[in-house]
């Protein structure tokens, strides 16, 4: 059965510390860019397949995430982001502050690092609002919003792009495959899906430098983890 975004986290539990993330600036040769904003990504991260791909999931990187501690994640929150017309889409728009702690826990079962929503706001979030809180309410809105396929029935049988789009769109009502893009890493394995939206955050056709790997492409799906005895 397709199950809600906030089923995604299973048994998701936030403790009463956690860290206090570093600012986050542009790196080397990554510019500031403010073009006017005409649509938006809700980018989606397949956990299991991040965490595959880590070298310590007990590390203070991706523990909470990775771990099995603070439970099981399915389907994660990587960002909302700003687009433009083109490529170049809006970035870095003003320096940001550290996420207030009550932000960033309300909000860690969504996206679970601590950095990363410092990351997003840094540089995504304060192209679109001025405040963390309202940037990451708007996401949780959008993100709460999506329904998934089975990601077990997916897992269990070869894919493609084209079919990880349609089993996305068959169960979102109003959005069609064209709305959709999907990442893969360069073996083939399921990374992310972005659903592409417009200026009123509708879902909308994807641009051509939106949509990621190609119908064709055959797609490996990472199962989720069986539950910790």
């Amino acid at each position: 059965m397709p199950v809600a975004a906030q089923a995604q986290a299973l048994a998701c539990s936030v403790p009463d510390r956690i860290p206090v993330p570093r600012l986050e600036q542009p790196r080397r040769g990554e510019p500031v860019r403010r073009p006017p904003v005409t649509g938006y990504l809700l980018a989606m991260s397949w956990s299991p397949q991040h965490c595959a791909g880590v070298r310590d999931p007990k590390g203070a990187r991706d523990a909470f995430q990775c771990s099995g501690e603070h439970g099981r994640f399915g389907w994660v929150l990587h960002g909302l982001w700003p687009e433009s017309d083109d490529a170049d889409y809006p970035q870095w728009c003003r320096p940001a502050k550290i996420v207030p702690q009550p932000v960033l826990k309300k909000h860690l079962c969504m996206t679970p690092s601590v950095q990363l929503l410092q990351h997003e706001w840094a540089k995504h979030g304060t192209c679109m609002s001025r405040h963390p809180a309202a940037y990451f309410r708007a996401a949780g809105l959008l993100f709460r919003a999506v329904r998934f396929p089975d990601m077990r029935a997916l897992a269990s049988r070869r894919q493609t792009a084209g079919s990880v789009r349609r089993a996305f769109a068959a169960i979102n009502r109003g959005v069609t495959p064209a709305m959709i893009a999907v990442t893969s890493d360069r073996q083939g394995w399921l990374k992310e899906v972005r659903l592409c939206l417009g200026p009123r955050m509708k879902p909308t056709p994807c641009k051509s430098f939106q949509i990621g790997v190609r119908d064709g492409r055959a797609l490996r799906i990472r199962p989720m983890p069986e539950p910790r005895r």
